[in-house]
């Protein structure tokens, strides 16, 4: 799910400072975005964790509602075998009753008393019938009440089933989506570790991490210290980068200066290590789209400064580590999008 998660972040830094110098201002407003588009992503990761909750809940109430329905088909079979039965009783009284009307016919002439108790045993008959038919009606009326619960709940299972199914569906695009992600991501992976083969070891590393490829630079291979004009030999590892770029048009680029931990003197036209770092990434995005096919629009440079580091030791291989250039290649995610906002 952390996997998950992280592939989401992809629309976080696609705003960022594509002018060589931004204004604090502009900057900020940046950054307030950013927080705005982290917490949108907080806010798909827990809408996504809800549904998969409400998906087992369902699952959970679909088995309660179908031992339910069994349990009522049961009982239904049980009261219709009892219907049956008192039907069969009742028969056997009316038989009963109509044999008792013909002996007393018979025994009219005969002696009072065998008369009332001919009578006393047809009235008894008559009240037995009326109880067993009063019962019968009784049976028939729950039955009718359980057969009405039982179609109810069979209209909800079906409704419930449907929901499922529907959500279960969404659940499986996003993971579809999201699989062809991170499939392309390897892909790309590959195609820039090939692009790069001669540079990789000697100042450059390819990574893959958080859903993304990660191109780092070593300030040694791109620059000389305290400046901002890329060498010769980080231009010829640029310009072997680009065809990928370029190739891959649905892939977002942001590219990321970072500086160690000590103090940038003011010098001309650089402020500090956030002004270095920034002119860093600027000049490292024009030379990634002179003369290349490459959209502006796909991509970003922004200042890290001191920040960010790879290492937080302070000792001198440590900030060698730290003063670096990252270019983050990263997969739209507008399907991934489309569908979330739909639901």
């Amino acid at each position: 799910m952390n996997f998950t998660r992280h592939k989401i972040i992809v629309i976080v830094l696609i705003g960022i400072f594509v002018q060589s110098c931004v204004p604090a201002k502009e900057f900020q407003a940046l950054q307030d975005r950013n927080i705005k588009c982290e917490e949108e992503r907080e806010r798909y990761f827990t809408e996504n964790e809800t549904l998969e909750k409400k998906n087992k809940e369902l699952e959970s109430e679909l088995r309660i509602r179908k031992d339910e329905l069994e349990q009522l088909l049961a009982d239904s079979t049980s009261r219709a075998i009892e219907l049956s039965r008192l039907k069969d009783d009742n028969a056997k009284l009316t038989n009963r009753y109509n044999d008792l009307q013909s002996v007393q016919e018979s025994f009219m002439a005969g002696t009072q008393k065998e008369s009332r108790r001919v009578l006393a045993q047809l009235q008894a008959t008559q009240e037995e019938l009326q109880e067993k038919g009063d019962a019968l009606k009784e049976l028939e009326r729950q039955l009718n009440l359980r057969r009405k619960n039982l179609e109810e709940l069979q209209s909800y299972l079906s409704e419930l089933k449907s929901d499922l199914d529907e959500r279960n569906t969404r659940i499986q695009e996003m993971e579809s989506i999201l699989a062809r992600k991170d499939s392309a991501v390897m892909a790309l992976r590959r195609k820039v570790s090939d692009a790069l083969f001669g540079f990789e070891g000697k100042g450059l590393s390819v990574q893959l991490k958080n859903g993304k490829v990660y191109v780092s630079l070593d300030e040694q291979l791109m620059f000389k210290s305290g400046s901002h004009v890329v060498d010769a030999n980080g231009i010829k590892a640029l310009r072997q980068l680009i065809p990928v770029l370029e190739q891959n048009q649905d892939i977002n680029i942001v590219v990321e200066g970072h500086t160690d931990d000590v103090s940038f003197p003011k010098r001309g036209e650089l402020e500090d290590n956030w002004d270095l770092s920034v002119k860093r990434a600027t000049s490292i995005v024009r030379i990634l789209l002179d003369k290349s096919k490459i959209e502006p629009a796909r991509i970003s440079a922004s200042g890290r400064s001191q920040y960010h580091p790879v290492d937080s030791q302070k000792t001198s291989a440590a900030r060698q580590k730290n003063r670096r250039t990252e270019i983050i290649l990263t997969p739209k995610l507008d399907e991934l999008f489309e569908i979330l906002e739909a639901n």
